[in-house]
């Protein structure tokens, strides 16, 4: 594996190049440079084009699922190119690459998602045949089980493009990650923001994580300031439950931690992607069985389910 830069002159951050991704990278940026007395510039950030930027066509689900966001970053990683990747945590694959690891998240921003319509304030005031667009298969789940008189549209994009895609008529309404709206300055645009119990969200959401290589120490400790505890408890459960449940961007599947001073609760649920049909449980334990407590509720679903719970999808 490729030796660290930290002691040389340059830390290279490496992110994907849209507004969003951009303001994440920035302040992983900040906080880590405040962290140790760096001059920001000491951490260079390189915005590298994935091919789930490049895929506008189709929803991501047909042409590899959600890890099109990271594969090439984490190539960059793996082949040294650069020493520290950011991601939105729910865009990284359930396994990692051979070699890298998930060595930080920051603070965990809001993780609900928004219901976002320039003419009603809710997702039940919708008149009976209004069009949603969203291309995420946990979102159209969820909003044919609440709403099945609706129609829902593929729609791609960054969030500044599915805002505008509204705009033009494209759907009524959208739903997207209160995050990334706060993140962007965008909250104006949110008619109402969907309560957890009602709208669980995905694995991951509103949280930003930090990737490195494994066998690159330096680096592990130099993000160790800047990692929030809870978060990546919360992350680290979330993930275990996906694995359990081989989580792609093609099934619908939903699941969220909270933690506390001393425990962690998860919520998991698993869809039909025409809402017809869920599954939900839920664990709560000592932060270290958070892993545990995860995977244990993720075998409970794929049991309770059956093998074909996820065929054709």
């Amino acid at each position: 594996m490729p030796q660290s830069s930290v002691a040389s002159s340059h830390i290279r951050l490496g992110t994907r190049g849209s507004p969003l991704a951009l303001y994440q990278a920035y302040l992983v940026q900040a906080q880590l440079a405040a962290a140790h007395g760096f001059d920001p510039a000491h951490i260079v950030i390189e915005t590298i084009r994935t091919s789930g930027d490049r895929i506008q066509d189709r929803p991501l689900a047909e042409a590899g699922g959600k890890a099109l966001f990271t594969k090439e970053i984490e190539e960059a990683l793996i082949a040294g190119h650069i020493d520290l990747a950011v991601h939105s945590a729910k865009d990284m694959a359930t396994t990692l690459p051979d070699g890298l690891v998930l060595a930080a998240c920051l603070v965990r921003e809001d993780a609900r998602d928004a219901f976002v319509c320039r003419e009603v304030k809710s997702l039940t005031a919708l008149p009976p045949g209004a069009v949603v667009g969203t291309t995420s298969p946990r979102r159209q789940a969820m909003v044919r089980r609440l709403r099945p008189d609706l129609r829902v549209v593929s729609l791609r994009g960054n969030v500044e493009t599915r805002l505008r895609k509204l705009e033009e008529g494209v759907a009524d309404a959208t739903i997207l990650a209160l995050a990334g709206l706060k993140r962007l300055g965008l909250e104006s645009s949110v008619a109402s923001i969907l309560d957890v119990d009602e709208f669980l969200p995905a694995a991951g959401q509103g949280a930003i994580a930090i990737e490195t290589r494994a066998d690159d120490r330096a680096m592990r400790d130099l993000l160790t300031p800047i990692n929030d505890a809870a978060t990546m408890t919360a992350l680290l459960t979330e993930r275990a439950f996906l694995a359990q449940l081989d989580g792609s961007c093609r099934s619908p599947i939903a699941g969220y931690a909270s933690v506390t001073a001393s425990a962690v609760h998860l919520r998991g649920m698993i869809l039909k992607p025409d809402g017809s049909q869920i599954f939900e449980a839920s664990r709560e334990g000592p932060i270290d069985a958070a892993t545990s407590l995860g995977a244990d509720a993720g075998r409970e679903l794929k049991e309770r389910a059956g093998p074909d719970f996820f065929a054709g999808i």
